[in-house]
């Protein structure tokens, strides 16, 4: 009888450890996919202020190419 039981506690303990290590490894998964979310908004929120710099410097360079092209018509009419 000893050992039916002790065998029956050492399975239900090896199932118990099973189910723990798969919960384990679907919290793993959700902190991985959690972590892959941030550094995709972090990345998204980066390309964003990237795309925000270009269209100022585009339009920069916009306005100094239509002064430069104001200061070389006033020079053709001298």
């Amino acid at each position: 009888m000893r050992i039916r039981r002790a065998s029956a506690g050492v399975a239900s303990l090896l199932m118990i450890a099973a189910l723990s290590a798969g919960c384990a490894k679907e919290e793993n998964e959700v902190k991985r996919a959690e972590a892959a979310a941030t550094r995709a908004e972090d990345a998204a929120r980066r390309a964003e202020s990237a795309a925000s710099r270009v269209e100022a410097a585009a339009q920069r360079a916009e306005a100094a190419a239509e002064k430069a092209e104001r200061m070389f018509s006033k020079h053709l009419r001298k």
